[in-house]
Formats: structure tokens, sequence, C-alpha cells
């Protein structure tokens, strides 16, 4: 679980897992709407957006790093099995 979502409505406070930034996004907002104060999502890069900051990050930012992110015709490659 890289993505953390927490926040405190008047139960306490809550802290979530999300395993990508678009889940996390979708449930930072319906925590959001629900009244929940403080909402606060942290990336797997340990970095902290607050509610106002929610719109900085993207959905589609991957957890690799730019050198170890691999195109569509690597990925194919890699799952072939050479014949012998």
């Amino acid at each position: 679980m890289p993505w953390l979502v927490s926040g405190t409505n008047e139960y306490g406070s809550a802290n979530l897992g999300r395993s990508s930034a678009t889940a996390a996004l979708r449930l930072a907002r319906k925590l959001l709407r629900d009244g929940t104060m403080d909402v606060r999502v942290c990336t797997p890069r340990g970095r902290v957006l607050q509610a106002n900051e929610l719109g900085d990050l993207d959905p589609q930012q991957s957890d690799m790093a730019k050198g170890q992110q691999r195109g569509n015709r690597e990925a194919e490659k890699l799952k072939r099995k050479p014949r012998l």
C-alpha cells in the first residue's frame, strides 16, 4: 500500500492505504465530500499533499523512476520466451 490517505471526522482519525494514485485521489475526494477534515495524501516517495493540493497530483504518476519504466515493446519482449 504505497499511497496513504488520512483524515479526521467526528469519530476520530483514519489512515487508509491504496495501491494507486487514482484510487487514492478518489478516496480523498470522497472523504472531503463526506465532511472529513484534515484530509492528506502521502505519496510513495513521502510527499504529503493537503486537500487543496490534490489537483497537483497526476493520477497517472508512476511509482517507478524514469529509467526503470519500460515501453510496451520492451514489456512485450520480456513476456515472450524464446523458442529453442
